[in-house]
């Protein structure tokens, strides 16, 4: 089994791989390719990782290149978690925000769309490579921010079967084990336990969490409404919906307090990561380093190998496992259109994702997710096409968009802060 890993200079790399070590008696990987357009970062993170592996009894064998279509040659399963334009970019899509008034954040409102504009046209080539170089009934697991949009795009326009992934999901389940645990004293183990979520990547609604088959949400409601300092929700809000959001829906639900706290920068989440990533590339390079540091938890993505290697693991063994992923659901919310991609529930066994039929939600989320899903649409179009027009109508749909006698100004400022990230069709 080869397993490509698109982005491998990635300081999250490292825990990705002890992912795939931590498995192998499940998940036998012959080969594991980390390719990276920026070829001092590959030695630094790749060199870490070939220590780590080593230390681990070389259970794989690891292979650094800088050539894409080599790295996803006869791959089973390719893993994207790049960022083009790299931390610099994310710095840039945040103050594109701030400057217009508008959030500033590197998958929501304009930064994100910002983001999408660079992204998909890469990924988008990264997919046609695979479909080309790859293993038969290869699959293609996107990390690569802004998830959601990304996966949407690529199920519309790219030529291999996709999974959407994000940490949050794994994030939310663990943190809902954790606060029965601390009540109860039982010990719960994460196998037995099922979140239903549903929703778009950063935009979701937590609804439901069983232990072992067992109804817990009505214990997990009432904890969290207890514990007020752990969360930012209006406890009202809490109750009116009777779920528990996505953080990333702060930015929604509470737009003014978002927008205040990017007047203390800086520095930024993006100027934060730079100083954290510095210390984590100096630490990798110390060739007495055979462990991921602790200070990767200040790089956030908590439990980010478990869901990549749990996913990969559930497809090649034929588990029929049941994890939360972005993809076309196809159907299993009733009324919805089938070629969205959203965040739910899927069954992963080795014929594919199967998402589980899903009650939609009520009109006080769907109002809010359609709109959100519009302009998903439109980004993608637009990213593809290089469709002026159809970046306009993104921009207008998006809730956090500028008002439509800013748009233009917020458009020309996207493309000209990104042109050297832009293909052609943007000139």
């Amino acid at each position: 089994m080869k397993i490509a890993v698109i982005g491998g200079g990635s300081s999250y790399t490292p825990e990705l791989v002890k992912g795939f070590i931590d498995r192998t008696e499940r998940l036998p990987v012959d080969e594991l390719w980390l390719m990276d357009i920026d070829p001092e970062r590959l030695a630094i993170v790749g060199g870490f990782v070939e220590r780590i592996v080593k230390a681990s009894g070389g259970p794989f064998r690891v292979v650094l290149t800088t050539n894409q279509r080599e790295a996803v040659r006869d791959a089973s399963y390719v893993i994207t978690q790049l960022r083009v334009g790299q931390i610099e970019a994310r710095r840039r899509d945040e103050y594109l925000g701030r400057r217009h008034g508008l959030i500033g954040q590197e998958t929501t409102g304009v930064g994100g769309m910002a983001k999408a504009l660079r992204t998909i046209p890469v990924i988008l080539d990264i997919a046609k490579d695979m479909a080309e170089e790859s293993a038969p009934g290869a699959l293609l697991l996107n990390f690569t921010n802004p998830a959601g949009l990304v996966t949407q795009a690529l199920s519309q326009y790219g030529p291999v079967t996709t999974i959407g992934v994000c940490n949050v999901p794994i994030t939310a389940a663990m943190t809902f084990v954790e606060m029965l645990e601390a009540k109860t004293g039982r010990k719960i183990d994460p196998a037995g336990v099922r979140l239903d979520t549903l929703g778009l990547n950063h935009l979701s609604w937590h609804r439901g969490f069983t232990v072992d088959g067992e109804d817990m949400w009505p214990e997990i409601m009432s904890m969290v409404l207890a514990d007020e300092d752990q969360h930012d929700w209006p406890r009202e809000t809490l109750e009116a919906l009777q779920m528990v959001p996505n953080y990333y829906l702060e930015y929604y639900y509470l737009t003014g307090k978002k927008l205040k706290a990017q007047d203390d920068w800086p520095p930024s989440r993006a100027e934060e990561v730079m100083e954290v990533e510095k210390d984590l590339l100096r630490q990798y390079a110390d060739p007495a380093l055979v462990e991921p540091p602790e200070d990767l938890m200040k790089r956030g993505g908590a439990y980010y190998s478990t869901a990549a290697t749990q996913l990969i693991t559930a497809h090649y063994n034929d588990l029929g496992e049941i994890h939360v992923v972005n993809v076309p659901h196809r159907g299993a919310v009733g009324g919805w259109p089938g070629d969205w991609v959203l965040e739910m529930p899927c069954r992963i066994d080795a014929e594919g994702v199967h998402p589980i039929p899903a009650e939609p939600l009520p009109e006080v989320c769907f109002g809010l997710l359609a709109a959100v899903k519009s302009y998903e649409l439109l980004a993608a179009k637009a990213a593809v096409t290089g469709d002026r027009r159809a970046a306009y109508q993104a921009l207008l749909a998006h809730p956090l968009g500028p008002q439509a006698d800013r748009i233009r100004a917020v458009l020309d400022d996207i493309i000209e802060t990104n042109r050297d990230y832009l293909p052609g069709c943007w000139e």
